[in-house]
């Protein structure tokens, strides 16, 4: 088996393109469809911009960052808040808003470049940034995986059977028969109800926010309380980015550039409001399915989205998906977001970080420790959390510590390693 089974720009056959893209679905349709039953909006509707979003996405960069947007939790506070103030139709333009400050974004790197993202982001921050990614959405997948703990050991258990012992193709969709392996355990433990699947219609088309009378009215209450999240959600896509281009062994933020990933999520985020859908980010969960299975194409990442663009109109088969257990969908989990913690750790390994360096040392525990234990910094409507402010106290560490001179013995060889400089006597 080779190292990378299929590239970012490989095209699978179809009859191996179809079981991969499934995979996908499976990894995110559970946190995708979370965010609009906790916010009141239609799961249809997000399920089909979450497919249109990321092909509009794949569209602005490209084809060249293999990610999946789906629904992002940074907004769900503030989408609560501004329905009960505003209204839903309130509620939308301060979604629209949200993606407009991503194209501004966009604007400013396509004007300054993006040398500057690389001096305030070296492998001692990125490393730890990673890391605390995956690390923090570990309570997550323990929280589904306590549901049904023999389920959820099955489902893991069985993605790391075909993960390791797997034959040819077998071995490439792990997360996909581990889902279904689960599932069918589950369904003997008596743990699936199938009422929604018998309910729901073949065919329905989703409740699209201009059909139901829904359509944005501007409420600049609902902006204020909205769009501030936009630069919560782009420091998070930023360490996506970087996991990304770390699991690819591609610069990501030089091609196609970090203002290219901007627009995608503005415009997918801008265009879900006005489909009635929840603001769009790169997804985790995706991402971990990248790092088990070495398959990088983009292809089978569109494939994904054509295919949750189609199960918004048939509605049973998103109620069979959407009636998974929890647990089994933890079990899965606890083994992608590990991945994306062990991406950052290869990122510190394989750049020498030197932790022997105390500036190193600080920076790295810093990120860690306000990633991890989930800080929270308050602005009024605007709550700054987790991997964003770790991710920003790590920048500015990195910009205000000194590189400091270590003098070896007399006699050693002088080395130069990463983010320290060590000087002959």
């Amino acid at each position: 088996m080779k190292n990378k089974f299929y590239g970012i720009q490989d095209v699978p056959p179809i009859n191996e393109a179809v079981p991969l893209s499934f995979q996908h679905v499976f990894a995110m349709f559970g946190a995708t469809i979370l965010v609009p039953l906790l916010t009141g909006l239609d799961p249809a509707v997000t399920l089909f911009t979450s497919g249109l979003g990321t092909l509009i996405f794949h569209l602005m960069t490209k084809g060249k960052v293999p990610a999946y947007l789906g629904s992002s939790f940074a907004f769900i506070a503030p989408i609560i808040a501004a329905t009960k103030a505003y209204g839903v139709r309130g509620a939308f333009t301060g979604m629209i808003a949200a993606g407009l400050v991503y194209v501004a974004v966009f604007i400013i790197i396509s004007l300054t470049g993006i040398d500057w993202i690389e001096r305030i982001l070296p492998s001692v921050v990125v490393g730890p940034v990673v890391m605390i990614i995956g690390l923090s959405l570990a309570p997550t997948a323990i929280q589904e995986a306590q549901k049904d703990l023999p389920t959820a050991l099955v489902t893991a258990a069985l993605v790391i059977i075909f993960s390791m012992f797997g034959k040819g193709f077998m071995k490439v969709i792990p997360i996909l028969l581990g889902t279904i392996g689960g599932y069918i355990f589950a369904i003997f433990r008596g743990l699936v109800d199938f009422s929604p699947v018998l309910k729901a219609s073949w065919i329905a088309v989703p409740k699209f926010s201009f059909l139901v009378g829904h359509s944005p009215v501007l409420a600049w209450g609902a902006v204020t309380l909205i769009a501030p999240l936009a630069l919560v959600a782009i420091i998070e896509d930023l360490g996506h980015v970087l996991v990304i281009g770390n699991i690819v062994d591609k610069d990501l933020i030089k091609d196609p550039g970090f203002h290219r990933v901007m627009l995608g999520n503005g415009l997918a985020t801008s265009i879900a409001a006005l489909f009635g859908g929840p603001p769009s980010t790169t997804y985790g969960e995706n991402i971990g399915v990248l790092a088990m299975t070495k398959v990088y194409s983009s292809r089978v990442i569109e494939g994904a989205a054509v295919i949750a663009i189609l199960l918004s109109f048939i509605q049973k088969i998103g109620a069979l998906i959407q009636v998974i257990p929890q647990a089994v969908m933890g079990g899965v989990t606890i083994i992608l977001f590990g991945m994306i913690a062990a991406a950052g750790i290869r990122t510190l390994v394989e750049n020498k970080v030197d932790f022997s360096d105390s500036r190193n040392l600080i920076i790295a525990s810093v990120i860690l420790t306000l990633g991890v234990g989930g800080i929270k910094i308050g602005l009024g409507n605007f709550v700054f959390e987790g991997v964003g402010p770790a991710t920003l106290a790590g920048i500015i560490l990195n910009l205000v510590l000194p590189k400091i001179k270590l003098t070896k013995p007399k006699g050693e060889k002088s080395k130069v390693k990463d983010d320290s400089v060590i000087t002959q006597a």
